[in-house]
C-alpha cells in the first residue's frame, strides 16, 4: 500500500522519528491505526451508553425504577449477612 501525504502531514511524521517518539514510519502509522480503532470503539461505546442513560431516564420519568436509598440499605444488609456468615 502506499499513501501519500500532504506536507503538513509529512512534517509531522518526520518530527516525531526525529523525537525519538517511533522507531519507524511503520510503527509511527501502526499505533496511528490502533489508536483510530480505540477512538471508533470509545464512540460506539459512548452512544450505547447514552442510550442506557436515556432509556433509563424515560424509565423514572415513568416511575419505573428503585430507590436509590432502599437500593443501597439492601445491599449493605446483603454485605453485613455475609460478613457474618
Amino acid at each position: 500500500m502506499q499513501i501519500t501525504l500532504n506536507p503538513e502531514q509529512e512534517a509531522f511524521v518526520k518530527k516525531q522519528l526525529a523525537n525519538g517518539h517511533y522507531q519507524s514510519v511503520e510503527d509511527l502509522f501502526s499505533q496511528a491505526l490502533i489508536l483510530l480503532q480505540q477512538q471508533q470503539e470509545y464512540e460506539q461505546w459512548l452512544g450505547e451508553t447514552r442510550q442506557k442513560v436515556e432509556a433509563g431516564i424515560a424509565a423514572l420519568d415513568q416511575g419505573e425504577g428503585l430507590d436509590g436509598d432502599v437500593v443501597v440499605a439492601q445491599l449493605r444488609d446483603r454485605l453485613h449477612q455475609g460478613n457474618d456468615g
